[in-house]
């Protein structure tokens, strides 16, 4: 877009790359037939790539999915058509990069795509409408503003605070001499699919794996699916598990299996004569990385909250039990420098008992419950982090070929 910039200035006034560039290139054209004929693919290459970046950029993009979080929803494999349009399009943070490619340069694992020497502050154009619950939302990963290179897959802060039970205060420390971290731009973050479960202003809380907003439980969902524990009299058959579409499971013995499936194929299961007991597991285990990482609050997967949803101009007070919520975003999403003494909070060098917002944000969650890293694991995700809405599935292709019936499917 910059080099745009210096073209038009060029065009329309200096014309100094008219005068000693194409001027010789059209001498050339005119005394060759064979240079005449590569400049024209040339040409043709070099518009039909600005093109296609600009439709990238503001109209519309393939993702492909790379996990199988939105199962049964979506499929590992699926190439979804994901609408700029319909949030509104966002003008790149990030201006100088590689084009075609996203944060990483081709057959490099670890050397950047972009160059941070350019960042424009966060605009988005107007869109067709707004985010709305249960909509199916891709967007910028929030926790992958700091990446391990040589582990780019993981969540750097699931890595530190795993590192701070072995290392204590020096855990970032012994990463930072032991690996290559970098810090990502909004635009440059990995691509996320889930369902926008909570819109600016909601109060969500989860109840044995029930999600409740505003006291009015989520409408349920066919393509959801659960964990669930099954005993049976004999190993279940190959043949039954992929005639009931089973993708995910694990077993030690044969006669008890944990299954990840909806509650449909849960009802089929029960009258197999050879499974003698099926029920849905809810997640009772404390985990440090339940956001916002307190243990006290003996929150879990399937035991979450309530929890208030962020929403710009609303302004909150600032105190011990309300701050661990909000902390990463006044700090990291809406960059202030936050100091805390004694009880008090010092925000920009200013002391403050409230807060008040400057951006809207949402809680995600992947359709498959209990295998979905989302907003339980590692909170909000801001509107500049928003990419688009995924309208149908391109193109699809699994581990047995190209899935014909899902191609052009609407998403819902």
């Amino acid at each position: 877009m910059l080099l745009g910039e210096i073209f038009i200035y060029d065009y329309f006034i200096s014309q100094y790359v008219d005068r000693y560039v194409w001027s010789y290139n059209r001498v050339l054209c005119q005394k060759s037939a064979l240079w005449k004929s590569i400049w024209g693919w040339i040409d043709a290459i070099v518009w039909a790539g600005v093109v296609a970046t600009l439709i990238h950029l503001f109209v519309f993009q393939l993702y492909v999915v790379p996990t199988s979080s939105m199962e049964k929803t979506i499929l590992i494999g699926d190439y979804l058509y994901v609408s700029k349009i319909s949030y509104g399009p966002q003008v790149p943070n990030t201006p100088v990069a590689m084009p075609f490619v996203y944060n990483t340069m081709p057959f490099s694992n670890t050397k950047p795509s972009f160059s941070t020497c350019i960042q424009w502050p966060y605009h988005r154009l107007k869109g067709r409408g707004k985010i709305k619950r249960d909509d199916i939302v891709v967007f910028n990963f929030p926790a992958g503003d700091t990446v391990i290179m040589e582990d780019a897959s993981r969540n750097y802060y699931e890595i530190v605070r795993a590192y701070e039970a072995e290392y204590s205060h020096n855990a970032r420390k012994v990463l930072n001499e032991n690996f290559t971290i970098i810090s990502r731009p909004v635009d440059k973050r990995e691509n996320y699919i889930k369902r926008c479960v909570a819109i600016p202003g909601d109060t969500l809380e989860i109840r044995d794996g029930n999600v409740i907003v505003n006291s009015i439980q989520q409408k349920p969902c066919s393509t959801r699916q659960f964990r669930h524990s099954a005993w049976t009299s004999s190993p279940l058959s190959e043949y039954a598990l992929k005639n009931l579409n089973i993708t995910e499971y694990y077993t030690s013995t044969g006669y008890f299996y944990k299954l990840f499936i909806t509650n449909d194929i849960a009802k089929k299961l029960e009258g197999y004569s050879t499974v003698e007991k099926i029920e849905r597991d809810i997640d009772q285990e404390l985990s440090v990385d339940i956001y916002p990482y307190n243990n006290h609050r003996k929150w879990t997967a399937d035991n979450f909250g309530p929890i208030w949803i962020p929403c710009k101009g609303a302004t909150i007070t600032l105190n011990e039990d309300s701050y661990p919520f909000y902390d990463r975003i006044i700090e990291q999403y809406e960059h202030h420098k936050v100091q805390r003494l004694n009880g008090r909070f010092i925000i920009d060098g200013v002391e403050c008992d409230t807060y008040t917002f400057q951006m809207d944000y949402y809680f995600m969650m992947g359709d498959n419950r209990h295998n979905s890293a989302d907003s339980r694991y590692w909170g909000f995700v801001p509107e500049d982090h928003i990419v688009g809405k995924p309208l149908f599935i391109a193109f699809s292709k699994g581990e047995d070929g190209i899935r014909w019936k899902r191609i052009f499917k609407k998403l819902e």
